[in-house]
């Protein structure tokens, strides 16, 4: 624990004098109570329970000392569920899925792999899902309708290519709609002019501070592929876009290194799972990088990540914990002395 406003804390210097002061009142009753003969008074003094009358006080000098190192700002790691969670999770589409090497192929795996996940997410994290190849589609904008996700991960169309940069790209224009971020503009170099009707104007690009990698805590993106960039936006470059905001790619590589080389397309290095880019990605933006070789493996890691997602440690300012702490011993105070002395000091 540490503390945002550390100069309050030289007031608790000043609590000893305030036992000191309440003993002076006790003397100075003493010597007034002298020169009253009540017997009341006196059974009261020798009926052994004297020590009542010093509770109340004692009470009231505790809430004060916690009122002063609540004056500090007190502020602590603690961990809590995430107020507004959004998940997007970008899985690969690309004709490569048909392979085998996992069975009964990558794509089956994966689809089974994503339906476990959506079961071990809280239900208070919104996810979304992003398909990509040589395209990128939202094909489910983030919801907590884990049946509307079920629909759109048992609704996959493959195609040829592979855009690993472009999944990332509309995956963070999802969860920062207001940053203008343009896939056509990063792709071809030129914003994009013409759009239909009922299309909303985008938002003009958005300056941005880089900020530490991961530290985007309300959001991350779970990156699902089994190959390499063919197309789009360079992949790199698109995982440091995610580092500068903060949002963490966690990376599930799909299949083996040296898979399978059949292709009608003749392109068999396609279907290699690029390792190295994969691992970087995840490096840079504070993620993670998980190679699942089999159906079994990529269920783990989806269920792992599903568990990971439930909390998140963050610096909390805990104030408000010690003011409670205060009006709950001041209020106990006064109960005990109406209770015990039928009076309130």
């Amino acid at each position: 624990m540490y503390f945002l406003s550390p100069q309050s804390l030289w007031l608790l210097l000043l609590l000893p004098l305030l036992p000191a002061l309440y003993a002076w009142l006790l003397r100075r009753r003493s010597r007034s109570a002298v020169r009253f003969s009540h017997l009341g008074v006196v059974r009261a003094a020798v009926a052994g329970r004297a020590w009542r009358r010093h509770v109340p006080p004692a009470l009231l000098l505790l809430a004060l000392a916690v009122l002063l190192v609540a004056s500090a700002r007190p502020t602590a790691t603690v961990a809590l569920p995430w107020a507004r969670s959004t998940l997007i999770l970008a899985m690969d589409v690309s004709l490569s899925m048909r392979v085998s090497d996992v069975k009964p192929s990558r794509m089956v795996a994966a689809q089974e792999a994503a339906r476990l996940f959506l079961r071990e997410v809280p239900r208070h994290v919104d996810v979304g899902l992003v398909t990509f190849a040589g395209s990128t589609q939202v094909a489910q904008r983030a919801t907590r309708d884990r049946a509307a996700l079920l629909a759109a991960i048992d609704g996959f169309q493959m195609q040829t290519g592979t855009a690993v940069g472009n999944a990332i790209v509309v995956s963070l224009a999802e969860l920062f709609p207001d940053h203008g971020i343009d896939l056509e503009a990063l792709t071809f170099g030129r914003p994009s002019k013409s759009r239909s009707l009922d299309e909303k104007p985008k938002a003009p690009p958005k300056p941005i501070t880089p900020v530490k990698p991961g530290s985007f805590t309300s959001a991350a993106i779970i990156l699902l592929s089994d190959g390499r960039r063919t197309t789009g936006v360079d992949t790199l470059e698109a995982a440091r876009m995610a580092a500068d905001r903060g949002v963490r790619i966690e990376v599930v590589g799909l299949g083996v290194p040296d898979g399978e080389a059949g292709s009608a397309e003749g392109m068999p290095i396609y279907l290699r799972l690029d390792e190295p880019t994969l691992r970087e990605v995840a490096r840079m933006t504070g993620g993670e990088y998980h190679h699942a070789g089999t159906a079994e493996k990529l269920r783990n890691v989806y269920e792992n990540l599903g568990s990971q997602m439930q909390v998140v440690k963050r610096e909390t300012e805990v104030t408000a914990l010690f003011a409670l702490a205060a009006a709950l011993s001041t209020l106990a105070a006064g109960l005990l002395s109406m209770v015990w002395l039928r009076r309130i000091d």
